[in-house]
């Protein structure tokens, strides 16, 4: 039974990968299932890149919150690209391989995980089993017995610590005492935050001194003891002011296991004065009581704004909803207010001009016009005080609540807290009610083969093809399904099973294993399979005698529970339908049901059709794996070994090939000892991508090495290579190349001599921030025959930074903006003090945040850096 959801939708950039770790780790340590929590985020972000970098499509990621598991469902929008999988007990790839990564995590970290297809979508999910956990709620909630109840010390101790405006202790009950271990003499006059291990809740991002500013603040975060300990704490903290107007803040703090005690919301007295307001409920858990259903949002939220207006006794209220990128939030529903040009009006959730402050804390507003620009939404309307709350869904911002009135000052904390429950109690349907209207939007359907067909088209992978023809089977034409590959001249051989409960995929393949394969007849058509269910009656029969002590005596037990499940599995019909492609049979597929059960006529003839289609995705899927295959081979012989270690000099390369399965490209670069204390390097760039320029990049790079083992000078070496391309008749290309030779020097230094041929120009990082050009341009490579070349030397003193960097980098574009030199020199300049790997890294991060498409040119950085000297 789902007790909880919560839904994301991430855009196809790269960035949205770690977006969608963070809301998984936000929204399940927000649930307090810590324990999952790394399993959870390694699967999300596997699943997700999936989805965004490889499908190329935007990835829904929904947490589903069950009473014992927590399951997590990575949904993209386009089932003819299907992600990388292969059949986890028999790998065909090295350790190092990309693909099905995703799915053998699932396999090796997930209690239970599939993949689900439908005509608009493919589904991946994963579900991990919590741990027992003791009771306790985030909110109110039912009454539990006696023995159900979280275990407390027998005095439950409540730390009352008040600071004021600058953070600093100026209050220590003696519960806080009790504790921390430090007493009030000790503690008083020092600031909190040197005590407390923040962050607090993660999803929030406030710091400790933001979270004292704020009206309202619930989290988990720890303080230092006086043993030195770190105990983790759940605090409550409130803004007040004392009587002299001073702002100061109270905190009120228990153990993490006893946070339900803080968070346990108390019913407000009525009003003492023998009134009763226009409107006001006391109760805040009864305020949306006989609201619509929840799948009728529009008069959901209607409904919710003109409650909340009531209950705090407002002249108008309003309800935003986040958009789909959770960027902006959008006015859906509003009451007192001009509706017509409130309606669907935006505004951004964090940052820019007009932005919605504190949208994801509470926060009241005494009078507006003091802060003016504070709600850009109620300018113009008279609205002089306001109070807002979020709406969340287990830690994510789904949307926000605010009630305005007309006179200051109307609106205090206490108001804040109770339309904060209110908000909480219905931000749940809200957010139902948001996803079903969505769903309603996307709904369509296409035909079983129509559907199995685009998917097969998809892909040209051998093993995603097999996981296909299993996963469109099963459960819709069979139980069970299992797939046998003949490869020429060689027996049949089983290359993937799948059965609709995962957990009993492994007996299923243990029992297969022991049977004969079925004959590749070639006879269109399904025939009857005897042998399965023979095995597993029989293997069944013998376990069963042997557990009461008869028949093969010496031969111990072997969990007859097990294979009994597993007989009941298979025990059925099967039936066997040939993968027949280009008049060879390459396999079968074989099609099982559970005991007792036989498949209909229509359900065979569907599954036939499907098999033919299958059989020549399966054929293209192997030529292509194949082919592939061997250029992979080819092009990894073109990557120099590695990178050498150079004394005194710290290297660090960052190489990107454009194009799909592509490992080299135009760009190359290289490192290599030439003799004894000196050592070359080179980066360039050959005019175009692919497999064409690759094979100039292998020519280039050998040659270097060659010529400058030889003794040749740079110029030298570079004049050589250029007669070796014009060699190449027309086979030949343009090449830009920075060819140079480094000295370590015995003080720390490192002296450099440089040929810049048409190559964009070294850039050097001095310690104090300086950027400059290292060298002069001179002609590119491949284009005359006469070249007058010179070389440049200059020192690296320690701390400085050499960057080299191909056109792939300073080329970088969105739109009509470039990142250019200027703009490289300014990412390079906020590097000092970094590693050779940290400025590498800084430099890519930065090209790949400059544009939200993939780069369409190769890429390459080269950063060498001088250590500074430690002192003496």
């Amino acid at each position: 039974m789902i007790t909880a959801r919560a839904a994301a939708t991430f855009e196809p950039v790269g960035r949205s990968v770690a977006t969608a770790r963070a809301f998984v780790r936000d929204t399940l340590q927000g649930w307090g299932f810590t324990d999952v929590v790394d399993d959870a985020v390694v699967l999300t972000s596997e699943l997700v890149t999936n989805a965004v970098v490889h499908a190329g499509t935007a990835a829904d990621v929904q947490c589903l919150r069950q009473e014992h598991a927590v399951r997590v469902e990575v949904t993209d929008r386009y089932p003819e690209r299907d992600i990388p999988i292969q059949d986890v007990t028999r790998p065909t790839h090295s350790p190092d391989h990309e693909g099905g990564r995703g799915l053998l995590l699932c396999s090796a970290l997930a209690s239970r995980w599939g993949v689900e297809y439908t005509p608009a979508h493919k589904q991946v999910w994963f579900q991990l089993d919590l741990p027992q956990r003791p009771a306790g709620t985030r909110s109110a909630g039912p009454a539990l017995p006696t023995a159900a109840l979280p275990l407390a010390d027998e005095r439950v101790r409540v730390a009352v610590v008040q600071v004021d405006h600058h953070g600093t202790i100026t209050r220590w009950n003696e519960d806080a005492a009790e504790l921390f271990g430090h007493t009030a003499g000790q503690i008083t006059g020092k600031s909190l935050a040197d005590l407390a291990a923040w962050p607090q809740t993660p999803g929030t991002g406030h710091g400790i001194a933001e979270a004292f500013l704020l009206s309202r603040w619930e989290g988990s975060y720890g303080i230092r003891g006086a043993d030195g300990r770190v105990l983790p704490v759940y605090g409550s903290h409130l803004r007040v002011r004392d009587t002299s107007g001073e702002p100061s803040t109270v905190c009120l703090l228990v153990r993490e296991d006893e946070r339900a005690i803080l968070q346990n919301p108390s019913r407000n007295p009525a009003p003492t004065d023998g009134t009763e307001r226009r409107g006001r409920n006391t109760d805040p858990f009864e305020v949306f009581i006989g609201s619509p259903a929840p799948d009728d949002l529009d008069g959901l939220l209607q409904r919710t704004v003109e409650r909340a207006r009531d209950m705090l006794d407002g002249d108008a209220a309003y309800l935003l909803l986040a958009t789909d990128d959770e960027t902006e939030l959008e006015v859906r529903a509003s009451t007192g207010l001009p509706s017509a040009r409130q309606r669907f009006a935006r505004v951004p959730v964090e940052a820019g001009t007009g932005r919605y402050g504190s949208a994801r804390m509470p926060a009241v507003h005494e009078d507006l016009t003091a802060v003016p620009g504070a709600v850009p939404l109620l300018a113009g309307t008279g609205m002089r005080s306001i109070v807002t709350v979020p709406l969340k869904v287990e830690g994510r911002l789904t949307g926000s609540l605010g009630v305005a009135a007309e006179a200051p000052g109307r609106y205090s904390n206490e108001q804040a807290l109770r339309l904060q429950f209110a908000a909480d109690r219905i931000a749940l349907a809200v957010e139902s009610a948001r996803l079903t209207e969505l769903e309603r939007l996307r709904r369509g359907s296409l035909s079983f083969l129509v559907e199995a067909s685009d998917l097969l088209a998809g892909t040209l992978e051998r093993d995603q093809t097999l996981a296909l023809m299993a996963q469109m089977t099963v459960p819709t034409l069979a139980s069970w399904c299992a797939v046998y590959t003949i490869a020429e001249q060689s027996e049949p051989e089983l290359a993937f099973v799948l059965h609709e409960d995962e957990d009993r995929i492994d007996g299923i393949k243990a029992l297969l294993s022991k049977v004969a394969p079925p004959s590749p007849d070639p006879t269109p058509g399904a025939r009857i399979w005897t042998a399965p269910s023979d095995a597993a009656h029989s293997t069944a029969l013998r376990t069963s005698l042997r557990s009461l002590g008869l028949g093969d005596a010496g031969r111990p037990a072997a969990g007859p529970g097990t294979t009994l499940v597993t007989a009941a599995a298979v025990g059925g019909e099967t039936v066997v339908l040939p993968l027949v492609a280009r008049n060879r049979v390459i396999g079968m597929l074989t099609l099982g049901k559970p005991s007792d059960e036989r498949f209909r006529q229509e359900i065979l003839e569907l599954a036939e059709d499907l098999s033919r289609r299958a059989a020549l995705a399966l054929d293209n899927a192997r030529l292509y794996s194949e082919r592939t295959a061997i250029a992979q081979s080819l092009q990894r012989s073109l990557l120099p070994p590695g990178l050498p270690e150079i004394p005194g000099v710290e290297v660090e390369v960052v190489y990107r090939a454009a194009g799909e399965g592509n490992e080299v490209g135009g760009d190359f670069y290289d490192v290599f000892p030439i003799r004894d204390g000196c050592w070359g390097f080179a980066i360039g760039d050959v005019c175009g991508t692919g497999p064409e320029a690759a094979a100039v990049t292998g020519l280039a790079r050998h040659a270097l090495r060659l010529l400058a083992r030889e003794g040749f000078s740079g110029p030298s070496v570079l004049e050589r290579l250029n007669a070796a391309i014009l060699d190449e008749g027309t086979r030949s290309r343009f090449l830009t190349l920075l060819y140079g030779e480094l000295w370590p020097q015995s003080d720390g230094s490192a002296i450099l001599k440089i040929v810049c041929a048409g190559h964009p120009l070294p850039l050097r990082l001095r310690p104090d921030g300086t950027v400059d050009a290292a060298a002069e341009s001179q002609p590119l490579l491949g284009v005359m025959e006469d070249l007058e070349l010179h070389e440049e030397t200059f020192e690296l003193d320690p701390g400085d930074v050499l960057l080299c960097v191909t056109d792939g980098v300073t080329e970088r574009r969105e739109g009509s903006r470039m990142l250019g030199d200027d703009g490289l020199a300014d990412v390079l300049a906020t590097c000092t003090g970094l590693t050779a790997g940290a400025v590498a890294a800084r430099i890519q991060r930065a090209v790949e945040r400059f544009a939200s498409d993939a780069p369409s040119d190769d890429m390459a950085i080269l950063a060498m850096r001088v250590p500074e000297q430690p002192e003496n």
